[in-house]
C-alpha cells in the first residue's frame, strides 16, 4: 500500500501521541521533502520536531521526480508536493486535512482521508478510545465543527453497542 502524508495529519497525530496508528493502518507512510521541511519549520511544535528528529522507519521522505503541476500553486508547498507525489506513485491513500487540498485530491481522483478519518478507522479496529482521543485533539489548534465531532462520537457509540 502506498500512502502519502501531508503535514497536518502527522502534526496532529504526534501532538495527541497517536502517530503509532499510521503503521497499523497503512504500513509505510511517505512524505515529500516539502512536508518534512514544514514539520521541521519554525512554527512547528517542539514535540513534533523531536519526534521527526528520530523518525520511525515506517516514515520515509520520498523526493518527487518532477515539479508539481502549476495548477496546484494555490495550495501550500506541503499540500502541493503531497498531491504531486500521490499522483506520481499512484498512491492508494493521501492523508490531508486542508479543505482546498481535499477538493483538489477529489478532482484528481486521489483517495484521501484526514486526521479524523484516521482516528475513526483506528476506533473501528478498537485501537483507540475515540472519545478521549478526540478530546485530546480538541485541546490542540485542530479545528473541526462540533457537529462532526458529535457525529463521530454517535457513530462510535452505536458501533460499541452492537
Amino acid at each position: 500500500m502506498i500512502v502519502i502524508a501531508d503535514t497536518s495529519p502527522l502534526n496532529y497525530l504526534v501532538l495527541i501521541q497517536q502517530q503509532h496508528l499510521l503503521p497499523h493502518l497503512f504500513g509505510r507512510v511517505l512524505i515529500p521533502p516539502a512536508v518534512f521541511e514544514e514539520l521541521t519549520g519554525p512554527g512547528t511544535p517542539h514535540l513534533v520536531k523531536s519526534w521527526l528528529a528520530d523518525a520511525p522507519p515506517w516514515l520515509q521522505v520520498q523526493p518527487l521526480r518532477s515539479q508539481p503541476d502549476p495548477a496546484l500553486d494555490y495550495l501550500d508547498p506541503g499540500e502541493r508536493a503531497a498531491i504531486a507525489l500521490a499522483e506520481e506513485l499512484n498512491a492508494d491513500q493521501i492523508l490531508l486535512d486542508d479543505i482546498e487540498a481535499r477538493h483538489e485530491a477529489a478532482r484528481r481522483r486521489l483517495p484521501f482521508v484526514g486526521t479524523l478519518g484516521v482516528l475513526r478507522r483506528a476506533a473501528q479496529l478498537d485501537l483507540i478510545d475515540l472519545p478521549s482521543t478526540l478530546a485530546r485533539l480538541q485541546q490542540t489548534t485542530f479545528y473541526v465543527a462540533p457537529e462532526l465531532i458529535r457525529s463521530l462520537l454517535d457513530e462510535d457509540t452505536r458501533r460499541k453497542s452492537r
